[in-house]
């Protein structure tokens, strides 16, 4: 059983390393961020970043009764941006765990997801999905990184 501080410590770990990865982004230049490479789903760094965070805001969204699958990765045209918006939908986050019943966060129910569909899940999958999708693409980014001739490290869970 998950409970509301057990996420929010897994949340606030995770941001950690997210704020660390975009951190290590700022030394890509406009045309690096903006590189398509091969290989990739979303094939550039900044598309790579846009949908980690945009992934846990529609989620969250799903949460609380908002399906709202548009958006528009062209607001967030760099590292600043992005990091502006990851710290609001981890403030939602926080907002959400911090206002939900353990009992509420591991009952499954349903819940209306894009495409007008319904998907029965407890609120805690949706938010352990979130985090693990943040290392998914953590990993994705830094290959790109190291791709362009950046490496990046030292972004693995924090124990402590």
């Amino acid at each position: 059983m998950h409970t509301p501080a057990s996420l929010l410590d897994l949340h606030e770990r995770t941001h950690r390393n997210v704020r660390g990865l975009l951190e290590h982004c700022v030394a890509l230049d406009a045309a690096e961020l903006n590189r398509e490479l091969p290989g990739f789903g979303y094939p550039t760094v900044r598309l790579q970043l846009h949908h980690m965070i945009g992934a846990e805001e529609y989620w969250v969204g799903v949460l609380v009764g908002i399906v709202d699958p548009d958006d528009d990765d062209t607001a967030f045209p760099d590292i600043d941006a992005l990091e502006a918006w990851r710290a609001r939908v981890a403030a939602a986050t926080q907002a959400y765990l911090r206002g939900v019943t353990t009992e509420t966060l591991n009952h499954a129910r349903a819940h209306a997801t894009w495409g007008d569909r319904t998907r029965v899940f407890a609120p805690a999958r949706a938010i352990l999905r979130t985090q693990t999708h943040h290392y998914q693409h953590q990993g994705q980014v830094l290959a790109m990184c190291r791709l362009l001739g950046k490496p990046g490290g030292g972004l693995d869970f924090p124990l402590d």
